[in-house]
């Protein structure tokens, strides 16, 4: 048997999961009807009914069949879990019974977060009030209370009942950015509020857990020891992240710098944390006897020391995966059975997907299972390249191989999701991953010593040191020219094209089978076909863009790789801001600005035969009125002109009116658009305006 059979035979799960993925999918964007999908279901389940009653000899001349079935059964559960995981499907959903303006009764469910205006929480739709009566409701809700309007403390569990009109989540429009309303609907999340102290209510009690507010005891309990015990603010920030994962105090340019170096899954809660206290749980209980007796409490011990840091880190989707995977292996451990580890990743896979199927829109999961995947896979093969006498060299090579493995299957999801290749991430590696381990188990040691006020003292000085060094050596990496590769750019199918190429190279390995190396040789040809095509369908692009950055004005002519950029002043000075809203667009339309302006008047341009005339200052708009019927009129910076006024001697052919207008102003002006019989675009209300040229 060959060993990709064999591998295929002794993980059952590695045939399950790519089933429950299809119907996952299937179900997401078909959108089946349940009745459709349970009559699916019913099937399946009497096929093999049928077949179990059927004689030995029969079952095992059908047991193809009998494979197919079950396959199909899995599909049919994939797409099943989805739907009932989808809340639009419910009919207690927020937006499925409510009409605007109603009052809603929600349950806070986590701690405020400081934002520089408000205070934010995520909060639970508990009813909705309809014609004077209160209907039971589902869904969660963003809302943001001003700051100086918590007159009554709000806390986990508090009951509080919203007075004013809930805004459905929103994407920006601009080209390349991220699907915040998507990701939203996956959380369940239907929608978001800003209120100030007459728009709600607190009602007495509190309806939180006593398990989830003990969780965030604790976890409040750690941030404020590490706070007093360790100096400086981004050495708490990173010390908060790399312990429990909150990372609200990280600043964010040193953020983008982990980021760039890559070495962001230090301070994100992952796999790499459970692993390093996994390992140390797994010394100190080594030091107990090897016994029948003992095998099943040390796998209780480990199991519950893991699961409550998974807890107290708030379970997020990149720890809850690993918890899960390690229950796993540390399961199988105590039944003395051997392991396969592709078995136990797609299990586990195949058990979170089933708990919540959107998952596999988490880029971390997406990220943490390519990664461990690729290190089982070729750690060995890329370890076995060298061979060092010296045993410091050997452990050194081995950290740099296990880097290396877990980059192979996980660049395409990179350079998709992230548009950039981190090009030191092993010498980065090597250097942080070690310290971050040393660091963490003095996180933990500076929480046991909490109430030896010398001894912690001494300790958190020595943390935010070894800290300072690792922020400081990051910082120094990321300032080199050449530490990053970035502005990449893949399609889905290019990255699919990429995974194709990787396995079907790995298994040629594994076969030797000269069909699957020229398959991959067909993949490589085939995908450096579709980037020439690609590079030059984007040679001959002509656009404009007129992007969607609240309170300001952002405008792109494309033309062919290159473009002009229109700006106001404050925008042009926060490069931070403009690089989150502009540079998604600029790598998925591969262009770089050639001259950046910013627009202090009224001004005129075109591209491709079409004229654009932009209005940002209604002291001079008149002096455009020679101007015969422009084919787009921009308006911004917030004129105090009407709309009659503002286009009596223009006469464009639409009107844009972009996001530094308010929205009430730009709600007056449409309806003279519409007696006017003119074409127009809000971009505040309908996202970024993109026009081919």
């Amino acid at each position: 048997m060959d060993p990709v059979n064999r591998m295929l035979k002794s993980a059952p799960f590695l045939k399950l999961l790519p089933a429950l993925i299809a119907g996952i999918l299937l179900q997401w964007y078909v959108q089946l009807p349940f009745m459709l999908l349970a009559i699916a279901l019913c099937v399946c389940l009497a096929t093999l009914i049928i077949f179990r009653l059927l004689p030995v000899h029969i079952r095992f001349k059908f047991r193809s069949a009998i494979g197919l079935t079950l396959l199909f059964l899995t599909v049919c559960a994939g797409t099943l879990t989805t739907w009932y995981s989808d809340a639009r499907n419910h009919a207690t959903w927020f937006w499925n019974i409510s009409a605007q303006g109603e009052d809603v009764l929600v349950t806070v469910q986590e701690p405020l977060v400081s934002k520089p205006s408000s205070y934010k929480a995520v909060c639970s739709v508990e009813a909705v009030k309809k014609v004077n009566q209160w209907m039971q409701a589902t869904g969660k809700l963003i809302v943001y209370f001003k700051k100086d309007s918590l007159s009554s403390p709000i806390a986990y569990g508090s009951r509080v009942v919203l007075h004013k009109k809930v805004q459905p989540i929103m994407n920006s429009g601009n080209p390349g950015a991220f699907d915040y309303k998507r990701y939203c609907l996956l959380q369940d999340i239907a929608g978001q509020v800003f209120v100030t102290e007459k728009d709600y209510r607190i009602l007495p009690g509190n309806a939180g857990s006593r398990l989830s507010r003990f969780l965030f005891a604790m976890r409040d309990n750690s941030i404020r020891i590490i706070k007093q015990f360790i100096p400086g603010n981004n050495e708490q920030g990173v010390a908060e992240a790399l312990l429990i994962g909150y990372r609200y105090d990280l600043d964010k340019d040193l953020v983008q710098a982990y980021s760039n170096t890559g070495v962001v899954h230090v301070i994100a809660i992952s796999g790499l944390h459970l692993g390093m206290i996994y390992g140390l749980l797994v010394w100190v209980l080594s030091l107990l006897p090897s016994k029948n007796s003992t095998r099943w409490i040390k796998a209780i011990l480990i199991l519950a020391i893991l699961w409550l840091f998974t807890l107290i880190a708030g379970g997020a989707p990149s720890i809850l995966r690993s918890a899960v995977m390690f229950s796993f292996i540390v399961i199988g451990q105590g039944i003395s059975r051997r392991t396969n580890m592709y078995n136990s990743l797609a299990g586990s896979a195949f058990c979170l997907l089933v708990f919540n199927p959107f998952m596999l829109w988490d880029v971390g999961f997406l990220l943490s299972y390519s990664a461990v995947t690729s290190i089982v896979l070729f750690m060995k093969p890329v370890y076995n390249l060298f061979n060092f006498e010296n045993k410091i060299l050997d452990k050194i090579w081995q950290l740099s191989a296990v880097s290396l493995a877990a980059q192979i299957l996980t660049l395409p999801l990179v350079i998709y999701y992230f548009h950039q290749l981190p090009l030191l991430f092993l010498v980065t590696n090597l250097v942080v991953v070690p310290l971050s381990g040393f660091i963490l188990y003095g996180e933990l040691l500076l929480l046991i010593l909490s109430f030896f006020p010398f001894l912690v003292s001494a300790a958190g000085k020595l943390l935010g040191f070894l800290i300072l060094m690792m922020n400081n050596f990051i910082i120094y990496i990321n300032q080199m020219p050449f530490a990053v590769w970035s502005g990449l750019q893949l399609t889905v199918l290019q990255s699919s094209l990429l995974f194709t190429i990787i396995i079907a190279l790995t298994i040629w390995m594994l076969k030797k089978s000269k069909l699957i190396l020229f398959g991959a040789l067909a993949a490589i040809l085939f995908f450096f076909v579709l980037r020439c095509i690609d590079f030059w369908q984007h040679c001959q692009q002509r656009n404009l863009i007129v992007y969607n950055i609240p309170r300001h004005t952002a405008i792109d002519i494309v033309q062919g790789r290159k473009s002009t950029f229109f700006s106001d002043s404050l925008l042009f000075k926060n490069l931070l801001a403009a690089d989150f809203h502009l540079k998604p667009s600029r790598v998925q339309q591969r262009i770089s600005p050639v001259k950046n302006y910013i627009v202090c008047r009224n001004t005129r341009f075109s591209c491709a035969g079409k004229s654009i005339l932009l209005i940002n200052d209604d002291k001079h708009s008149y002096s455009y009125g020679n101007i015969a019927e422009p084919d787009i009129l921009i308006i911004s910076g917030n004129p105090r002109q009407d709309i009659f006024t503002l286009i009596s001697k223009i006469r464009p052919k639409m009107v844009v009116f972009d996001a530094s207008n308010p929205v009430w102003k730009i709600e007056k002006w449409k309806k003279g658009c519409d007696s006017l019989h003119l074409r127009f675009h809000s971009v505040p209300e309908q996202g970024a305006f993109v026009m081919d040229l």
